[in-house]
């Protein structure tokens, strides 16, 4: 059975809507399924950061109690296979999941895994879990803070592995053929 994509609900006319109805149903599912759970940090709060269009997603940042992630809506329906049990009809009287199945996909030309979700009123989006643990934070500022140090360091380290590839090393000839005498 092909599934199609669930575009979001027709009351979020615009992307630019999207960043709004994204909060306000994060914040439902808190109220309704999330509060509950013990790994839920009740210091913080909602809040979007970065809200910007790459191809043809539309990305936000979004820190909710149970963890901060990258928020995808596409703008038009991707070509993505959607598993049977998440067309929106079936998911539409589901329990809700945190992270739903995986998919691969490609954006800016890279290899990228999110994970499918639904809600009536988003239809489907994906999720990149960025920070599953949010006990140890004080304030969404901070939640912001410790993703930049792992940026920073990611970017450190690349730009580390660029000057220290072995293969961009100028070799003496003394190192060229040190191995070769011993033959």
């Amino acid at each position: 059975m092909n599934v199609t994509w669930q575009p979001s609900h027709p009351f979020i006319e615009r992307p630019e809507q999207w960043p709004g109805a994204v909060l306000a149903v994060h914040q439902t599912l808190y109220r309704e399924v999330m509060a509950r759970d013990p790994m839920c940090n009740d210091k913080l709060r909602f809040e979007l950061r970065a809200c910007r269009t790459l191809e043809q997603w539309q990305v936000m940042l979004l820190v909710t109690p149970w963890m901060l992630s990258r928020v995808l809506m596409p703008i038009q329906p991707p070509a993505l296979s959607i598993p049977a049990d998440w067309s929106a009809e079936a998911r539409a009287e589901a329990d809700y999941l945190v992270l739903g199945p995986r998919l691969d996909f490609q954006l800016l030309d890279q290899p990228q895994q999110a994970h499918l979700n639904y809600h009536p009123r988003l239809g489907h989006y994906l999720l990149q879990p960025l920070i599953l643990n949010m006990a140890g934070f004080d304030s969404v500022d901070a939640v912001f803070e410790a993703w930049n140090r792992v940026i920073r360091t990611r970017d450190e380290n690349m730009e580390k592995m660029r000057r220290d590839c072995p293969w961009q090393k100028e070799v003496s000839r003394r190192e060229l053929f040190r191995g070769l005498r011993a033959h």
